[in-house]
């Protein structure tokens, strides 16, 4: 059994072995056929890409020679039309040089003729000289003999006047020094005339026309800081137990009560004018109320004050939007509101200030400059008046001084510190600020004037005018708006009566203070009489 076995197995292994072996010579066989097939076909792929390769090297060549045949006929190309260049250039060269050529040629035929008439001016020239030399002889001989005749003249007249030469010259040239100042006072006081009459002609038509229109309601104005009473009661009421009221009032409000026997009055005291406003205003509220304490008075001043400053501040600002004005530091809008409780000869200062800004803003454009400028300098002129009472030094210094802290403008600061004069306009702004400032202070009604200080105006106005010489009457005219002047006329002639009226309104601007302007008449007249018997 196990011989059968084994048999079995031999024969089943020998069957596996030969049926590898074919697998693997099948295999091989079609790796050879398909290596076999895979070399013709790259052969054939050779064969073609050959063809393809030698076409395109055909096309090429052809392309290559079409190519280098258009070079050569673009390059003819371009040497023909460089060449014509070339000869066109030459050509146009060449008729330059020629028509240089001619030029200098001409040239040189000119300079030859220059040369020729230089030549014969020379001669000319030579002869003229020996012609002037001739007559300089000629004339030298003249001169002697005519000094010779002149000097014999002048002797024959010395002796004849008997008077030196230098008399005879000095009383000729102060007669014609006589003459000449006459005939030049005559020519100025023409010519001032003329001027004056044309100045005054336009000037007037600028400040009416500006008068016109700006026309204000209001002409004078009396700030009194008097308080009326119900009755004679209220007063010890505002005086309280022991003066305790009084006292709580004035320490509260920085002002002086006066309760004197003036029936039914309280009279308010005090330099500072919104002190002042804020007492009034707080006395009649608390006379209204009744309740007069010391606790009462300081609430109730202190309650006035903030409405006060409420009200400083809208003043400032309308006042701003009146003239048209922006951009006001908030300081100086409150310094103007403060104006508004400030008088200046009965005239209050924030109405004028805004006059003068309307004024000067209309004569601004009639003549052309600006006229913002000349309105915000006219508007913030009287700054300084806002706290004079408080600030040494006059109130266009302070004025100035504030405008130049809230960085206003330099030709507004100029204008504020000169609309008194003190100091010199440096521009035309600042002079029509000045016009205006005379005509809002200086119209009818404007500012009150006590009876004295007018009388006493009129008095030195004429004293001023009688210190001259040959003057024999003044009489101030015109409510102190003109002064005449009345000569002697055997020391005074026609022509002085100029330079008087001149020297004597130059005194009056020097040494017065006045609103608007002084007219000076120097009057000379000679009168001959005589009576009949």
């Amino acid at each position: 059994m196990e011989q059968i076995f084994s048999y079995f197995l031999f024969a089943g292994l020998g069957a596996n072995v030969l049926y590898y072996i074919i697998a693997a010579g099948a295999l091989i066989i079609g790796f050879l056929i398909g290596f076999l097939i895979k070399r013709v076909v790259s052969k054939k792929k050779i064969e073609e890409t050959q063809v393809q390769v030698n076409k395109m090297l055909e096309d090429a060549q052809q392309q290559s020679k079409a190519i280098k045949k258009e070079a050569i006929l673009e390059a003819k190309e371009q040497e023909l039309k460089l060449r014509n260049e070339f000869e066109h250039e030459a050509r146009e060269k060449r008729a330059e040089i020629q028509k240089n050529e001619r030029r200098l040629v001409q040239k040189e035929e000119m300079l030859d003729k220059k040369e020729e008439n230089l030549i014969r001016r020379n001669d000319e020239l030579s002869r003229q000289q020996a012609n002037l030399k001739n007559r300089e002889l000629e004339l030298d001989k003249k001169m002697q003999d005519i000094s010779l005749q002149h000097e014999t003249m002048l002797k024959q007249l010395e002796e004849i006047s008997q008077l030196s030469r230098e008399d005879a010259k000095k009383e000729l040239i102060n007669a014609i020094e006589d003459e000449a100042k006459k005939d030049a006072a005559v020519l100025v006081r023409n010519i001032e005339n003329e001027a004056k009459e044309e100045a005054n002609r336009k000037a007037k038509d600028i400040i009416s026309l500006a008068i016109q229109k700006c026309s204000t309601e209001q002409a004078t104005e009396i700030t009194v800081s008097v308080v009326p009473l119900p009755n004679d009661d209220m007063k010890a009421r505002i005086i309280g137990r022991e003066g305790r009221n009084i006292r709580a009032l004035e320490n509260a409000t920085g002002i002086e009560l006066i309760i004197d026997d003036t029936p039914e009055v309280v009279i308010l005291s005090s330099f500072d004018p919104v002190r002042r406003e804020v007492a009034r205003i707080a006395l009649e509220k608390l006379i209204q109320d009744g309740r007069i304490h010391p606790a009462r008075i300081e609430e109730t001043v202190e309650k006035v004050r903030k409405e006060l400053e409420q009200q400083i501040k809208e003043a400032g600002e309308n006042a701003m939007f009146e003239c048209g004005i922006f951009g006001l530091h908030p300081e100086v809008v409150k310094l103007l509101g403060r104006l508004k409780f400030r008088t200046s000869y009965g005239q209050n200062v924030l109405k004028h200030s805004i006059e003068v800004s309307h004024l000067a803003g209309l004569m601004a454009t009639e003549l052309g400059v600006d006229v913002q400028l000349a309105k915000r300098a006219g508007l913030l002129h009287d700054l300084g008046k806002a706290v004079d009472h408080e600030v040494e030094g006059t109130h266009m210094k302070i004025g100035g001084d504030l405008a130049k802290k809230y960085k206003e403008n330099n030709h507004v600061i100029n204008a504020i510190v000169s609309h008194h004069g003190d100091v010199e306009p440096k521009t035309i702004e600042a002079i029509l600020v000045q016009a205006a400032d005379a005509i809002s202070g200086a119209r009818p009604g404007a500012r009150r004037e006590t009876t004295t200080n007018y009388v006493k105006r009129l008095q030195n106005l004429e004293e001023i005018a009688s210190g001259f010489k040959g003057v024999d009457k003044t009489y101030a005219i015109q409510a102190g708006r003109e002064v005449r002047v009345i000569v002697k006329p055997e020391q005074v002639d026609d022509a002085t009566t100029l330079f008087l009226a001149r020297d004597i309104a130059k005194k009056i601007e020097s040494e017065l203070e006045y609103p608007g302007q002084i007219k000076v008449s120097v009057i000379r007249e000679w009168r001959a009489t005589e009576f009949a018997k």
